[in-house]
């Protein structure tokens, strides 16, 4: 009977051990969501087929313009560290130590296949997060740090700092984010690419409860100096208006377009 009751003290114990080391670990962290390093870019798409060009359209055109400039940095430059965090959401994480988890993983971008290693600690006021990328075959190259960043524990905000690629790894993008409910709320990219005449450029990206309910604030450089560019436009309905003094030189007015991206009036 003794010999049993030790028998059953050791494995109540031996419980209550491994209770106790899996209670430690505690949770992972939450993922800031996906769309936290994505501006919607997707009224704004040149060249498509059939579409009325020129001055017809020239104030939805002129928006385009200067949107595709930072879609073409994320859409190409950075498509694999972004299309790598995207899919992290997919994964289960592991636990290396005391409020340290990571996701390793394989990503497919445009037929080139990566590994992906996201890393989350989880801090006194925030998340860090730290992102690595390697790369075999043809353009392989090693392990480097693509992007790193933080998050508000409420998952609320936070920044990533994105570096250019494996053979120039230096910032190229800061990206802000803030999220309101269950959605985000505004969305800052700011090039900070040391050299560069582009370097402090920015689209601020956001939505709010006006008819016309998204926005662009740009700040770029045109070649010559230092713009600014305020759109707006409807989510649903697609009209929107843009307004630019050194664009429309020297013109402070909103011009608008319909539906259709036909210029008109602004009411």
């Amino acid at each position: 009977m003794k010999k049993l009751l030790s028998l059953s003290l050791i494995l109540i114990l031996i419980t209550a051990l491994f209770a106790g080391c899996k209670k430690d670990k505690g949770d992972p962290p939450v993922l800031p969501p996906a769309e936290s390093m994505t501006i919607d870019f997707s009224n704004f798409q040149l060249q498509k087929k059939g579409e009325v060009k020129g001055t017809e359209n020239s104030a939805w055109e002129f928006s385009a313009t200067v949107a595709g400039i930072w879609r073409l940095v994320i859409n190409t430059t950075l498509i694999v560290p972004v299309t790598s965090f995207q899919l992290a959401v997919n994964q289960t994480p592991a636990y290396l130590s005391k409020n340290n988890w990571q996701w390793s993983y394989n990503v497919t971008v445009a037929g080139s296949a990566y590994k992906a290693r996201l890393t989350g600690e989880i801090r006194t006021s925030d998340v860090a997060w730290k992102m690595f990328v390697t790369k075999e075959g043809t353009g392989a190259f090693a392990e480097f740090l693509w992007f790193e960043g933080t998050s508000k524990l409420d998952g609320t905000g936070g920044q990533w700092i994105l570096n250019q690629s494996s053979s120039a790894p230096s910032p190229l993008l800061q990206i802000d984010w803030t999220k309101t409910g269950s959605a985000i709320g505004k969305i800052t990219y700011t090039y900070v690419k040391n050299g560069d005449a582009l370097k402090t450029s920015y689209i601020e990206y956001g939505l709010t409860a006006s008819t016309l309910d998204a926005y662009y604030k740009v700040h770029y450089y045109n070649s010559v100096k230092f713009s600014d560019v305020d759109v707006e436009w409807s989510t649903t309905l697609k009209n929107g208006r843009v307004k630019s003094i050194d664009y429309f030189l020297g013109d402070t007015n909103w011009h608008c377009w319909d539906a259709n991206k036909v210029n008109i009036t602004c009411p």
